[in-house]
């Protein structure tokens, strides 16, 4: 069948340059918006008619006038970078200049306690129960969680291939004991589902990049299918094929969240919390920092170090001077400095 089109000739220039190359769903959805943003800033102009400046000046917008995140800014910008490279063939220089930074708050990651991790599973069940688990007990992200395939789960060897992870990046990790037995009853009932969409005349799971083509029949094979699969079947907005793709993440975070709230934790986790405080936990049993950069599939130790922040501030680092004080003032009848107030 043929592929949803864009109503526009240049955006579908723009995204059949990015389905060329390979990249997600998510990331043609978001280029193509910030490429239309930013024809929709300048009067409708056409990209070709525009240059550094002009980016330049889209982008101190949106850190002026909109007050985006850094992470957002630097979003438009590398789909205004893709759209001048690969779409126009006009590459921009790497320091254009003219840009106001929007500003990077440094800020250290929220991470739970053991006994808050344990409050807040016990409040999700079922799929969403197994993939939380896998957040905190292999430090996956909700996206590698959610696009696991059944072959990517190796009970022998108590391991979990993540392929294709952020920065392209394969790792391996480890899989908690505890979750063999619940992993495999799912992916018995999982695959009863499978075979039900074969009998049905469905069944075909999407594969990445040219794999559909070099291997026909791999998608109806039991090994390509998602550990996590959606409840109903939907259309393909690519190639218009109805078939069952993986569970929303967003499906995912919003019962997290709810679980949070019923644990009556206060504090602003959410999915992601779960992999730092797989991290930081890690750290804590004296786990070495580059095994756990591995793990994470982190490119940088030092991205992994800001974990060792996090066990470096607070109470269990830093004993305050206060508590000096108050028994030295409990043990003596003539000080009354420090006693607390009355009432």
């Amino acid at each position: 069948m043929d592929q949803v089109s864009y109503r526009s000739p240049f955006i579908q220039k723009v995204a059949d340059a990015i389905r060329t190359r390979h990249y997600s769903l998510r990331t043609e959805q978001t280029y193509t918006d910030w490429v239309k943003r930013f024809i929709l800033f300048h009067g409708k102009r056409h990209p070709k008619d525009m240059g550094e400046q002009e980016v330049a000046e889209f982008l101190t917008y949106l850190a002026v006038q909109r007050n985006v995140a850094a992470s957002t800014q630097n979003q438009a910008l590398n789909a205004l970078v893709f759209l001048y490279r690969e779409v126009l063939d006009r590459p921009l220089s790497e320091n254009i200049r003219g840009i106001v930074r929007a500003k990077r708050p440094k800020r250290l990651p929220v991470v739970l306690t053991v006994d808050e991790v344990s409050a807040i599973l016990s409040q999700l069940r079922g799929t969403q129960w197994l993939i939380a688990c896998l957040l905190y007990g292999s430090g996956l992200r909700l996206v590698e969680s959610v696009r696991l395939r059944v072959m990517d789960i190796d009970f022998d060897h108590r391991a979990i291939m993540v392929r294709n992870g952020k920065g392209a990046k394969d790792r391996v990790v480890t899989l908690a004991d505890e979750l063999v037995v619940p992993l495999q009853r799912h992916m018995a009932n999982v695959k009863t589902l499978f075979e039900g969409d074969l009998a049905a005349g469905y069944g075909c799971v999407y594969l990445p990049h040219a794999l559909a083509r070099k291997y026909p029949n791999a998608c109806r094979e039991w090994k390509w299918q998602y550990v996590f699969p959606a409840t109903r079947l939907s259309r393909d907005p690519r190639a218009g094929i109805k078939r069952r793709h993986h569970i929303d993440a967003s499906t995912v975070q919003k019962a997290v969240g709810k679980a949070v709230r019923q644990a009556g934790i206060n504090k602003k986790a959410g999915c992601h919390t779960l992999r730092h405080s797989f991290a930081t936990h890690l750290l804590e049993r004296g786990m070495d920092i580059r095994t756990v950069q591995e793990q994470l599939g982190h490119k940088d130790v030092r991205t992994t170090q800001i974990y060792t922040h996090v066990l470096n501030r607070g109470g269990l680092a830093v004993r305050s001077p206060l508590s000096g004080v108050i028994r030295h003032d409990a043990s003596s009848d003539e000080s009354a400095a420090v006693k607390p107030p009355p009432g």
